[in-house]
């Protein structure tokens, strides 16, 4: 094992930090994890900094074991890290570095007032959960604590911060917290000073904000500090070059190759997200993110925060039921039999309906969620009805905001391609995605781990690349030339099906905000 010549990409998602080395071949080689959930405390969604730092010294530890088992060897240095995380959310500091406010995460719907004035202010939408959101909504409350502000940041460049010392991030983490312009790769000028204007605060919006930088650019290199950050007991040395921190949804755009116009991908985990590269300006919808590739090119991201923790609450129900038959069953496999019995369900899940809802949610305009499920008093409810309907409801709210990409705005999409732990059960999310957008769907043998091994390539990228090769070009001819990559189309049952569970869906949507009201 050549250490000089691997990469460590890092992500810290929803539900897991995930670590992976990956060899100058592109192959992943060694992982390490650690399970954490999010918490709601005092009416915020937030992970304790605490626990941030204890999950990342726990993932690379185990990445760490990983290498000695297999390779016999200390993880003392690679070719490169980097590090990603969920896009968006709120984490300010002062000038010596404290935190001034608990870290807001993607998952608040808290900045109604201020995301729908700054888009009125910018004639560009700005969702709940951005960052610049949650800051105008902190003055708009009078938080003392705004005009302390020395550096604002998300988790991703709070981490890169702490590895490198650098205020730095790669354009598309950067894009959830402000608005991009393409051409010149930075934030929008006009927008920034439309704010400052607006809010005449104490500093200047770009000298809280981090510098932006295009994939491929230097993010700085790993401090003795930062090394310690990671790896306490003092093997991984500093001076490893460390790439420009991304988030989820661009360091999923490269795990599937689609950071090239007219490709697209859908990630579905906790949240789920669509990211089509567009070849054409966009008209402002309130569904719609305008983001951007980790290169730069414009993306139309719609973007829901509820996806599969309603599918893991029933299926965690359905674990204690076999535990206490005496029938204990191991979870992998619990789930994979339950998905695939969702494939023996009717196409429109036999008038079964169901509402995902953990939290609130944009496209739907919910600022609150109550998982709820209802069913006709006729209806077959079955297991496989069952299960294919929370499936469905995993995608509704998606297959909602992707109808006014392709119908109203005719975005094209060329190629679709699936990731996250929908996917992880061969053809059945994908089959299932397949028949919401209507369209072939394709997955990847790295659909399951998409994110941290997208960091992994994006160091890669840095490492390696010639002065001129654009990214989508080194990973079409270097990365995924030879990938193995598996394509299905739902059949016409399926989607006609998709489409009555769809209308059903919406038509019914006021049992979801009379139990928002009422519960």
């Amino acid at each position: 094992m050549e250490l000089k010549k691997s990469v460590i990409g890092i992500e810290l998602g929803s539900t897991r930090i995930k670590a992976v080395l990956v060899d100058e071949q592109y192959q992943p080689v060694a992982s390490g994890s650690y399970e954490w959930e999010n918490r709601f405390t005092d009416g915020i969604w937030t992970y304790p900094m605490d626990e941030v730092h204890k999950g990342l010294r726990a993932c690379y530890a185990d990445l760490a074991a990983d290498v000695k088992a297999k390779f016999g060897t200390d993880l003392t240095t690679v070719g490169a890290i980097g590090v990603s995380a969920m896009m968006h959310g709120y984490l300010p500091f002062d000038k010596d570095g404290k935190q001034l406010a608990e870290f807001r995460t993607w998952r608040n719907t808290i900045t109604g007032e201020a995301a729908e004035k700054l888009s009125d202010l910018f004639g560009f939408n700005i969702p709940q959960r951005w960052s610049i959101a949650h800051l105008y909504q902190a003055i708009l409350n009078g938080e003392k604590h705004v005009s302390d502000i020395d550096f604002l940041t998300t988790l991703a460049g709070y981490v890169h911060w702490q590895l490198t010392g650098e205020r730095v991030m790669g354009i598309g983490e950067a894009s959830g917290m402000f608005p991009i312009d393409s051409t010149a790769l930075d934030y929008d000028q006009k927008m920034v000073d439309k704010f400052d204007s607006l809010v005449n605060a104490d500093w200047k919006l770009r000298d809280i904000l981090p510098k932006v930088l295009p994939a491929g650019a230097s993010g700085g290199t790993l401090t003795e500090s930062g090394a310690r950050f990671l790896d306490p007991l003092g093997v991984l040395q500093a001076g490893v070059p460390v790439a420009p921190c991304e988030g989820d949804a661009g360091t999923g755009m490269v795990a599937t190759n689609s950071v090239r116009v007219r490709t697209g991908n859908v990630s579905a985990g906790t949240s789920d997200f669509a990211m089509l590269v567009s070849d054409h300006d966009l008209g402002v919808h309130r569904e719609i993110d305008m983001v951007t590739t980790p290169a730069g090119l414009p993306v139309a991201m719609v973007h829901c925060n509820n996806c599969t923790s309603d599918i893991n609450a029933w299926v965690g129900l359905f674990s204690q039921f076999a535990d206490a038959i005496g029938a204990p069953q191991d979870k992998g496999a619990l789930y994979t039999m339950l998905f695939n019995k969702a494939l023996e369900g009717a196409p429109d899940c036999g008038g079964l309906l169901s509402y995902n809802y953990f939290s609130g949610e944009g496209v739907t305009d919910l600022d609150e969620g109550r998982p709820v499920f209802a069913r006709m008093q006729n209806c077959d409810f079955s297991l496989a009805n069952f299960m294919r309907t929370h499936l469905l409801s995993a995608l509704a709210t998606l297959k909602i905001g992707l109808d006014i990409l392709t119908g109203e705005e005719k975005v094209l999409v060329d190629k679709l391609y699936g990731h996250g732990g929908f996917f992880k059960t061969p053809g059945v999310g994908q089959r299932l995605l397949s028949a919401a957008v209507g369209a072939p769907v394709s997955v990847m043998e790295t659909a399951g781990e998409g994110g941290p091994y997208g960091m992994a390539l994006l160091c890669a990228y840095m490492l390696n690349k010639q002065s001129d090769e654009a990214l989508e070009d080194y990973l079409d001819n270097r990365v995924f030339k030879d990938a193995k990559t598996v394509t299905l189309m739902a059949e016409p049952a399926d989607i006609e099906g998709f489409n009555t569970f769809l209308a059903r869906y919406v038509k019914a949507f006021a049992v979801e905000r009379a139990a928002v009201e009422t519960m």
